[in-house]
């Protein structure tokens, strides 16, 4: 099986379902198109990273996924710098905000794709324990400005409605019973 994806977390997952896995992140255009809704933009991108994958996979199966972090309709990137995350953080702070993770899977001809979303909500996030969480480096390559697997960006979240490995990149329950059909 192919992962069209080099997220470490991704790996961890598809590795600790049981999945004998070859990475193989496909390089694509990640801009989104004019007007187009975040949850629609998750499964294009995983959509073109299988498609991109499976020209090279010779038969075997592809799977792939691409994450956002959504805040009012508002796609929410990696942060580009410390204030970046500062501005995020304090965005969701006391907030629910929604993760949503486009899933591909291509099989010979077959192609089948899924967004999940979780509902995540946020402690109320004062200035100091934004600036301590900046500085620990640990928000500045994940969406949102955090990761809810990370030793203290676990604390910030106050309550998820959905599925926590989607969160972590990878709605990896679903996923498995898609690749059982």
């Amino acid at each position: 099986m192919i992962l069209a994806s080099q997220s470490p977390r991704r790996i961890e997952l598809m590795r600790d379902a049981g999945y004998d896995i070859t990475v193989r992140p496909a390089d694509i255009d990640e801009s989104p198109h004019p007007d187009e809704a975040p949850f629609a933009l998750v499964e294009r991108l995983a959509r073109m990273k299988a498609a991109a994958a499976h020209a090279a996979a010779g038969g075997d199966t592809v799977v792939a996924a691409d994450t956002v972090v959504v805040l009012d309709d508002a796609i929410l990137g990696k942060p580009a710098d410390e204030m970046d995350a500062r501005r995020m953080l304090r965005a969701l702070s006391g907030r629910t905000h929604q993760v949503a993770t486009g899933v591909c899977i291509m099989r010979g001809d077959s192609i089948s794709s899924f967004v999940e979303v979780t509902d995540v909500t946020f402690y109320e996030l004062a200035d100091e324990e934004i600036a301590a969480y900046v500085a620990s480096g640990e928000p500045m390559d994940k969406a949102g400005a955090y990761g809810i697997q990370g030793s203290r960006g676990r604390m910030l979240v106050k309550r998820i409605d959905g599925d926590f490995y989607n969160v972590v990149g990878l709605p990896i329950a679903r996923l498995v019973r898609a690749l059982e059909h």
